[in-house]
């Protein structure tokens, strides 16, 4: 992850609030089951727009996407839930679906949830990035990406099965 910038509904604006190595899941269908790496952000109020950045290395390429938040995204955040938790065995009154989660796939593909402790989430959309035409760090590392290669093993399945570009 190279980058991810907010403005908020106010039109503030932060940047980069979030970068470095992302979570793993290998929960391919419907992708997202929880959990990941997570920047929580102060201050901020309500999302309007995200900026995300970052780079596939088993193409390799860089990715840039702008995501705008629907209306109904910020009423669900405000909107008290009640649910079961299970890490504790009972049910709470008074949770807020306030974290956007967002998963990166090669070819550029993204999509967003909405959730929060105890809530399902709920899934925001699906994007198409662009290609970034200055390429990794915005060209400031003359094309080389955060990673030279890839692990041998990764490699190796990526060789024998491909990328699998529809399953996203």
């Amino acid at each position: 992850m190279e980058s991810v910038d907010v403005i908020d509904r106010r039109g503030y604006a932060y940047f980069d609030i979030h970068g470095g190595v992302v979570a793993y899941n290998d929960k391919t269908p419907g992708w997202y089951d929880g959990g990941g790496k997570m920047m929580p952000v102060s201050n901020v109020d309500l999302p309007e727009t995200l900026f995300v950045r970052w780079q596939s290395l088993v193409e390799p390429q860089t990715y840039k996407l702008r995501i705008d938040i629907p209306q109904w995204v910020r009423d669900e955040m405000l909107k008290p839930q009640r649910a079961f938790c299970r890490a504790d065995g009972q049910w709470v009154d008074n949770l807020y679906r306030y974290d956007i989660s967002i998963g990166m796939a090669p070819g550029g593909i993204a999509k967003a949830w909405v959730g929060g402790p105890c809530l399902s989430n709920i899934e925001i959309g699906r994007y198409q990035a662009k290609v970034e035409p200055l390429g990794p760090s915005q060209g400031e590392t003359n094309g080389q990406y955060a990673w030279p290669a890839l692990e041998p093993e990764s490699a190796a399945y990526i060789e024998q099965h491909g990328i699998p570009y529809e399953s996203w």
